[in-house]
């Protein structure tokens, strides 16, 4: 999938990225074989993942999902990763990585949603639909 998108970037936007649930997909083992394979960057952006206070809550039913976008949302301005991460960034064809399989309950998306919202010019779309973000 990585090579069929021309992906030369992946973004590790997980939490955790060393637990043995991790799999292969390990940080120390995927940035191997993507730079191995693919010829591709790995890097970790803790800035855009949520808190694990945040992710268990959900995870928990502790809160719904509304709200889980809410806090995330405010999470980033927080953060304000608009301003720390570099608009190009995603020129370069980009992924992004976290835990969920779907964009719908993804913090993937939210992160795209949001970086378009303050630069206008970044498009995700989920892999396992054919493309990138």
């Amino acid at each position: 999938l990585l090579e069929d998108a021309g992906i030369q970037r992946l973004l590790d936007v997980r939490i955790n990225n060393r637990s043995q649930l991790s799999g292969f997909a390990k940080r120390d083992d995927l940035k191997f074989f993507l730079e191995t394979i693919l010829d591709a960057k790995y890097e970790h952006r803790e800035s855009l993942a949520p808190t694990k206070e945040l992710l268990n809550a959900w995870r928990n039913d502790t809160i719904d999902w509304p709200e889980y976008e809410r806090q995330f949302r405010q999470l980033l301005a927080d953060r304000e990763v608009e301003q720390t991460l570099d608009p190009t960034l995603f020129e370069t064809p980009t992924v992004m990585l976290c835990s969920e399989h779907k964009p719908e309950r993804c913090h993937r998306r939210l992160v795209v949603e949001y970086l378009n919202e303050h630069w206008g010019n970044v498009e995700g779309v989920h892999l396992t639909d054919g493309c990138h973000v």
